[in-house]
């Protein structure tokens, strides 16, 4: 559910919303929701200092029933996470 919302809300927000994926791993901290965006795009997602990335992890927080869920935006281009 909340990889559907993520993904639902990122690609609202994108230039290119056939270039956004979202991929779920389970790690041991406990489970991490990667969002792929066109290099393009990345700034939009992440916003002025951040506001964008936080307003999006808060909304898809309410909707989980995890305490320990990370949302981690992935910048295609030097291929890394932003947190």
């Amino acid at each position: 559910m909340e990889t559907d919302a993520l993904e639902h809300l990122v690609r609202g927000i994108v230039d290119n919303p056939d270039d956004v994926s979202v991929r779920s791993r389970t790690l041991r901290r406990g489970r991490t929701l990667e969002v792929h965006v066109h290099p393009d795009d990345i700034g939009k997602v992440i916003g002025r200092n951040g506001r964008t990335a936080t307003a999006i992890r808060t909304v898809v927080g309410a909707l989980s029933s995890e305490s320990s869920l990370r949302i981690d935006f992935v910048d295609e281009f030097n291929r890394r996470p932003r947190r």
